[in-house]
């Protein structure tokens, strides 16, 4: 099986690589792979990865969507790859910063036809 990462090279976008190398729901033989989630960012090579997250060496991948938005890109490569789940950092928002539409955390978590497991950065609110 495999999880898909929905990556940004932020807290909460590491704490969700970390999540799928080594938290509650990792499993040791599952493949990972690594979707960037920030349009514009690119993830880290395979090398660098594995160096930061030594739990996923020899098996991660980075990989890009065919999409423009980084939200359906991260959707279209779960499905590709028929992941059992996507992992995704949430940063904390203010009230009014939820009713904004059109985010990337919002295009997978309501376009995602797997699970998709959420999570914060150690130390914010409600992590």
């Amino acid at each position: 099986m495999t999880v898909v990462v929905a990556y940004a090279d932020t807290p909460p976008g590491q704490r969700a690589v970390a999540t799928a190398a080594t938290g509650e729901w990792a499993r040791a033989d599952e493949r990972v792979v690594l979707v960037p989630a920030v349009r514009g960012e690119q993830c880290p090579d395979v090398a660098e990865v594995e160096r930061r997250w030594p739990a996923l060496a020899g098996r991660v991948e980075v990989v890009r969507g065919d999409v423009g938005d980084p939200g359906d890109a991260v959707v279209q490569v779960a499905q590709r790859h028929d992941a059992r789940m996507v992992v995704l950092g949430l940063r904390h928002r203010s009230a009014v910063g939820k009713l904004v539409f059109g985010s990337t955390a919002q295009r997978i978590l309501l376009g995602a036809t797997c699970p998709v497991l959420t999570v914060k950065p150690d130390g914010a609110p409600g992590a």
